[in-house]
């Protein structure tokens, strides 16, 4: 039986009725038809429940999802997806650069950038779906614990990989000692689609734009979550950007955070033209907080393009909250992440603090408990590479995409690739496998030069 994960109308029901509660509505009385009717809560971690639903609770499930879509937010003032809306928010919404200030960066900055990206994604694809104590206790049954270098299978007892085993989709290529280049990820994919975005649209493309390209050069089995919603929704007529809106309980999840680094990338040292363009590309898929997650990095990735000195990373975050709104909930998590790295010097300290705020009401992949993951790494780590990815990937959650994301950041304020430790840059071979357009086997120095042709030749210096 082939059970499609993130597309059940089951399961889509329960992950809407927990965004519900998250959004400012009253699912309560909706949620309680369901359960009356034999409903069953959406999967913990797993993209589809094990077993179909009856004919008549699929058609209730689908019924309910539009009930819950009319429900009123009282949040909704304060967290408007409208992007003049949102920069009405955003008392210090960064000024557009009137006059260029210095060179755009060198290729091999954005080959650093690339390197970073892929090896923090690397370091987490062994470990994603797993809870927090299992990471801690795979890491430490081999002596990397706080981690330090890839995740091993080498002195892992055999009692704890039964109760722990690794993600089994990603632990034959990225487990130490089997990395052998870098693998595909939805992580890279993104950024390698919004490449082609550019080359074919120009930084002044539309939301229409990204959903065409994805038709023609996304296969639909490599989409997940909001992603594959908005993909499904298109392929029945529905017009951007109610793609985002119609039946899709992921608008939030962390999905459009992970396409942003591109429109940052281009954009150095204009964090408000990267936040646009982020904007226009998250709009496809998500709402609100998904949005500011996506718009917050890309701001923040900007600003690091050009960025230098010890406290840069601390700066360029500080421009990430400038294009969210202030009373939004991935504002205030975010500044409570900062604020905890801020105060303690061990940073499972942190983590745990982070967990027991966000885990009993947020999804693994929801956006927000994974931006302010994030920002606390970068912010512990003051930037530095190795201890900015290992940071995202042991606070658990997306692994993968918390890493690739940290990765991105800390390798560009590194400023090259000469920067990068060799043991995690290494093992990468300078290869990519994708399955997008002609990229398979591409160089992270020919993606550089590829980004590095889409850039203004000048930048202004934050």
């Amino acid at each position: 039986m082939l059970r499609l994960t993130w597309v059940q109308p089951e399961d889509l029901l329960g992950h809407e009725l927990r965004q519900a509660a998250l959004d400012g509505r009253e699912p309560a009385r909706i949620a309680e038809r369901w359960r009356a009717a034999g409903g069953a809560q959406a999967p913990l971690r797993a993209g589809a429940s094990t077993d179909p639903a009856s004919r008549y609770l699929r058609t209730l499930a689908e019924d309910l999802l539009d009930e819950l879509a009319d429900l009123p937010s009282r949040l909704k003032d304060d967290e408007p997806t409208d992007l003049e809306t949102i920069k009405s928010l955003c008392p210090h919404w960064p000024p557009r650069p009137a006059v260029a200030a210095t060179a755009s960066p060198e290729a091999t900055r954005y080959e650093a950038a690339w390197l970073g990206r892929a090896v923090g994604c690397l370091l987490g694809k062994p470990v994603e779906k797993l809870p927090l104590e299992a990471i801690r206790h795979l890491a430490g049954s081999t002596g990397n614990w706080p981690l330090t270098s890839y995740f091993t299978a080498r002195g892992v007892p055999a009692d704890l990989l039964a109760a722990h085993p690794w993600n089994r989709r990603s632990a034959a290529t990225s487990l130490a000692e089997n990395i052998d280049g870098m693998p595909e990820d939805d992580d890279l994919n993104y950024p390698l689609l919004n490449l082609l975005l550019l080359q074919r649209h120009g930084r002044a493309f539309t939301t229409t734009d990204v959903a065409r390209l994805w038709l023609d050069e996304l296969p639909a089995g490599r989409t997940f979550t909001a992603e594959r919603v908005a993909y499904r929704n298109l392929l029945t007529g529905i017009e951007p950007p109610h793609t985002a809106r119609h039946r899709n309980p992921f608008r939030e999840w962390i999905g459009a955070l992970i396409r942003a680094d591109v429109h940052g990338w281009t954009n150095p040292g204009d964090p408000a033209a990267a936040a646009e363009q982020a904007h226009r590309d998250a709009t496809l898929t998500h709402t609100a907080n998904g949005v500011y997650a996506a718009m917050f990095t890309a701001a923040v990735i900007a600003q690091a393009a050009t960025a230098t000195g010890p406290d840069a990373v601390h700066a360029c975050l500080r421009t990430g909250l400038t294009v969210v709104p202030p009373n939004s909930r991935l504002a205030r998590a975010v500044q409570h992440a900062v604020g905890l790295a801020r105060g303690h010097a061990d940073f499972d300290t942190v983590v745990d603090t982070l967990h027991a705020t966000h885990a009993p009401t947020h999804h693994w992949v929801h956006a927000v408990p994974n931006t302010a993951l994030i920002a606390a790494a970068l912010t512990h780590a003051d930037g530095d590479f190795t201890g900015s990815i290992c940071r995202a990937v042991s606070g658990g959650w997306d692994t993968d995409s918390n890493g690739a994301t940290a990765g991105s950041v800390a390798a560009l304020l590194a400023g090259s690739p000469a920067a990068l430790p060799d043991h995690w840059t290494a093992p990468l071979k300078n290869r990519l496998t994708s399955s997008v357009a002609d990229f398979n086997g591409t160089g992270f120095d020919a993606l550089a030069h590829l980004t590095h042709e889409l850039t203004p030749p000048e930048a202004t210096r934050p």
